[in-house]
């Protein structure tokens, strides 16, 4: 089979395409012939920043079908079609992915649609869960046209928001969050980001913390779910009673599996009715894994960046 890996830290240019065994699911995972696999920013920061033995896999949200179980795994068989996060060889056309972080994908529902929507809508529907919204409360979503934030947008008119502001990093993106269901939309370079919202949900970080905290009202709260960093002064909080929360997907799956659940079903729900769908920016041939970590690096996408195995 074909798997994507490096041999060195840095940029697109470092991902080579090698051929290798296919492997065997150990105790409590699942084999897959990959269908979709989806493109994160986490993993392409992880790419040219290291902190991986070398030479390394590229991990990603996959979907495909099961082609073989391991020992200890109940709830699959060989057969069912699942997406999930795999951490290691995601980039390949197979995968090995953790039974526990498998969710099934409906009969009839393509495999690319199934990762834009489980993986990232988890992570924008928790990170919303997380702010502990109020019905009609206003709410600002930056990295609006990326993978989770195009899902939070519509997550946040779906659950019943009073006002959603996209947050883009150039106006050619401010018809397609629009599209979405965006009522207002800002550039991170505009002096203002308007009407103070009671709700920021961050996927940037760094510098664009400040910014996001002064955009909140009084008594308003930022959840920060992004692998950029950053810092904000405790007197930033204290003056404006504010509130910033951290959110990471991966403590939910770890101690919180039924809450998971919950979340997946709800989402197949939203997308069944038709208030929350993917978009798909581009679907991209597995060799060319170093396009995809281009568009991605350039924040140039408007929806979700696929590579298909096949």
């Amino acid at each position: 089979m074909r798997r994507v890996r490096y041999h060195e830290y840095g940029g697109p240019e470092v991902l080579r395409v090698e051929e290798t065994a296919v492997p065997s699911p150990g105790p409590g995972e699942l084999l897959l012939r990959t269908e979709a696999i989806g493109v994160t920013l986490p993993v392409v920061r992880k790419v040219r920043e290291g902190g991986m033995p070398l030479p390394a896999g590229v991990g990603g949200e996959v979907a495909g079908e099961i082609i073989a179980v391991g020992p200890e795994v109940t709830g699959f068989a060989v057969g069912d079609r699942v997406t999930g996060l795999c951490f290691a060889d995601g980039y390949a056309d197979h995968a090995v992915l953790r039974a526990a972080m498998a969710s099934p994908v409906p009969p009839g529902v393509d495999a690319a649609d199934a990762v834009a929507l489980v993986r990232c809508g988890l992570v924008a529907l928790g990170a919303y869960e997380a702010a502990r919204p109020a019905e009609g409360e206003s709410v600002l979503v930056t990295a609006a046209a990326g993978g989770s934030g195009h899902l939070a947008v519509q997550l946040a008119k779906a659950r019943g928001a009073g006002r959603v502001v996209a947050a883009v990093g150039s106006a050619a993106k401010a018809d397609f969050v629009r599209s979405l269901g965006a009522d207002e939309v800002v550039t991170y370079e505009d002096a203002s980001w308007g009407e103070p919202v009671d709700i920021v949900l961050d996927a940037v970080g760094g510098e664009l913390l400040s910014p996001a905290l002064a955009a909140l009202a009084p008594g308003g709260r930022l959840v920060a779910y992004s692998s950029g960093g950053g810092t904000i002064e405790a007197y930033d909080l204290l003056v404006g009673a504010k509130s910033a929360i951290g959110f990471q997907m991966a403590l939910i799956a770890r101690d919180r599996p039924e809450l998971m659940e919950r979340w997946r079903r709800e989402l197949w729900e939203l997308y069944a009715s038709g208030r929350v769908r993917p978009r798909v920016h581009v679907e991209l041939p597995l060799e060319d894994a170093a396009k995809a970590h281009e568009i991605i690096e350039a924040r140039a996408n408007q929806g979700k960046v696929i590579l298909r195995p096949v």
